[in-house]
């Protein structure tokens, strides 16, 4: 096993648009519920401070390994994309260091049924950090990548650009959620 620690740099805002749980109270507008309710689509720890679910990064790279599409060498027409799939793991949440107290809502005109084309729209707002970085530790079980630790970070650095974390990032039709890598170090 191969572990991969590295900052990521966000370079673009970081959204968040987890379900929320909460009922309408009787008689609440839809408006007063959406105010009530918005900061629940933060992903929160028990101390009150904002992460990015490990499953998002390592959703992130997956996609990137399907979106490259590049070759093995040696393999025929095999992809990385099974490598990354099943020979990564993320297990720990990356904390952003921000209390979700502090995080502002960006009110965004969104299609009521979270469907892209969708006919009818409505207004919601979706917790936001204009300017975020995390610490992410990869462990890398796949022997055929332990030796190509060099594609990993290539695909990472990729993943950032074309891919993105959490709410309307790239790879979802949106810009937010880039970032950079830095500080990157195997062990």
């Amino acid at each position: 096993m191969l572990t991969v620690d590295c900052d990521l740099i966000g370079t673009a805002p970081l959204g968040f648009s987890r379900a929320i749980q909460s009922v309408k109270n009787h008689g609440e507008s839809s408006a007063a519920f959406e105010e009530r309710t918005w900061r629940e689509r933060m992903h929160v720890d028990a101390d009150g401070y904002c992460y990015i679910p490990p499953t998002a990064l390592k959703n992130c790279l997956a996609d990137i390994a399907k979106y490259r599409s590049d070759s093995v060498p040696g393999k025929g027409k095999k992809t990385y994309t099974k490598y990354f799939e099943s020979g990564l793991l993320v297990t720990q949440p990356l904390s952003l260091g921000v209390k979700a107290s502090e995080v502002v809502g960006t009110r965004l005109h969104v299609p009521s049924d979270g469907k892209r084309g969708g006919g009818t729209r409505v207004w919601r707002v979706f917790p936001t950090l204009p300017q975020w970085k995390t610490h992410a530790t990869i462990y890398v079980l796949e022997p055929m990548l332990i030796d190509k630790v060099a594609k990993v970070k290539e695909y990472l650095e990729d993943a950032g650009k074309f891919i993105g974390l959490m709410f309307f990032r790239p790879a979802r039709n949106g810009f937010w959620g880039r970032f950079r890598i830095e500080n990157f170090k195997t062990s």
